[in-house]
């Protein structure tokens, strides 16, 4: 079965892929010498994943930056938290980074099933398990799913099997998913944020890099985006909204209300090269 996994991963899976080119140009990132666009590695989930068009992005901003993109759908907080730490650890240097979490993701404790393999090795993972407070059994999973294809996927193939035995398998999505997450509100809300965006921007910090908050529309961020955006300033943390969620109808949306579809993905990517092109300037006149 350890074999087949490992055949299949490698030669189907689609987002195995796509992330190991992603991380191996990301390693690479260095600082850009003078004259240069700047370096940019921007991490995120789904939502940046289907909001972004990154050729798009690319081009928009070819003369002041270069993008170089890791998404990986499911990541919050934690994924990103030890992704960038092993990223530092394996020599990429980038300017900034721009890491794009909305309320659920920067306050979800938990890691997403894909990550063990594809963004940490072992210390990462017994840190993690560490942080949360996870038992043995948990923190097995955690080392299995980085140390083995099968069990590291299994979700992934459990998947793939229901959308070919279930019609409109995606379609059910939006009725077994709660419309309003449990998260904290008020000073708990404001006190958890800072907390997390503050830990990330040291460890940008302490490999210098500049960090940038970017916080993807989605509906159930309509109620909170503006506090978080004002939690993350304070945290010292620039943080772009780059469209307020209440300016989107559900028609930019896809089926699953989550995730844009093309036509919110060319207002969200066009609204972020403008704000990114405006920060990264900032950033780099105070820094010289």
């Amino acid at each position: 079965m350890e074999l087949c996994s490992i055949y299949m991963v490698k030669h189907y899976s689609v987002t195995f892929g796509r992330v190991s080119r992603e991380y191996a140009e990301a390693v690479k990132v260095r600082p850009a010498a003078p004259g240069e666009p700047t370096s940019v590695l921007m991490v995120g989930n789904s939502l940046l994943l289907y909001g972004v068009d990154v050729e798009r992005l690319q081009n928009m901003t070819s003369g002041n930056m270069r993008v170089y993109p890791i998404f990986l759908e499911g990541t919050g907080y934690y994924d990103w938290l030890y992704g960038l730490r092993r990223l530092f650890r394996q020599g990429a240097r980038p300017q900034v980074v721009v890491v794009g979490l909305e309320e659920y993701s920067v306050l979800n404790s938990g890691v997403w099933e894909e990550s063990p393999m594809m963004l940490f090795d072992a210390r990462d993972v017994l840190g993690v398990a560490s942080d949360l407070g996870l038992d043995r059994t948990a923190t097995s999973n955690l080392l299995l799913s980085h140390l083995s294809a099968y069990w590291g996927m299994r979700s992934l193939f459990r998947r793939r099997i229901l959308r070919r035995l279930v019609p409109y398998y995606d379609d059910l999505f939006p009725f077994i998913r709660p419309d309003d997450l449990t998260l904290p509100r008020g000073p708990e809300f404001e006190a958890a944020v800072s907390a997390r965006v503050r830990n990330l921007r040291e460890l940008c910090e302490a490999h210098g890099a500049k960090m940038i908050l970017v916080i993807p529309p989605s509906p159930s961020s309509e109620s909170s985006v503006k506090e978080m955006a004002a939690t993350a300033e304070e945290a010292g943390v620039k943080a772009l909204v780059p469209i307020d969620p209440r300016a989107l109808s559900a028609g930019f949306y896809q089926v699953d209300r989550i995730h844009l579809n093309s036509e919110g993905a060319l207002r969200f990517t066009s609204a972020l090269a403008r704000d990114l092109c405006k920060t990264i300037g900032v950033l780099a006149d105070h820094t010289s």
